[in-house]
């Protein structure tokens, strides 16, 4: 049974607990939507000052949501367009300060001022994307953009 912690303001010392504690989560499920789903609910209940964690499964040359945690989102973004697919084009993580300043953004939730998206590769091929809101601009700095990548390869490792 997962027990939620209490975090000690130190960031890296709460975001290298997350990772433990993703790895004790995800351990020994094969599910893939299990997983995802978990994934995100962590990081919903980690992160302060967001207002949507998830997933989109790549599948037939476009995004489709997946698990997450947030309101009711796009449900399918093509290949190249928006943040989200940008991530999936470049195969790069993107960290956005300002959405309203991103060529193309895709506004699923107006809410959302910055976002960061972390494409998830499986075996060398996109399997998806992991694509964090929040409602302030700035929200995402190094520190983040570097243990959410690391969150994201723990999750990828239980996607092979």
């Amino acid at each position: 049974m997962f027990q939620a912690s209490s975090y000690s303001g130190n960031r890296v010392k709460d975001y290298q607990l997350v990772l433990q504690q993703t790895k004790a989560l995800l351990a020994g499920e094969p599910d893939h939507i299990a997983n995802l789903s978990n994934a995100s609910a962590l990081l919903n209940q980690f992160l302060e000052d967001v207002n949507w964690v998830g997933f989109y499964i790549y599948r037939d040359n476009e995004l489709v949501l997946g698990p997450f945690q947030g309101l009711p989102a796009c449900i399918r973004i093509p290949n190249g367009k928006g943040v989200c697919g940008t991530a999936v084009e470049t195969k790069e993580t993107q960290v956005v300060a300002d959405v309203n300043t991103f060529p193309g953004h895709i506004a699923c939730d107006s809410a959302s001022q910055s976002e960061i998206v972390v494409p998830l590769i499986v075996n060398n091929e996109i399997y998806g994307v992991l694509d964090i809101d929040s409602p302030s601009t700035n929200r995402f700095d190094e520190t983040d953009k570097e243990y959410i990548e690391k969150f994201a390869a723990i999750v990828q490792s239980y996607l092979n």
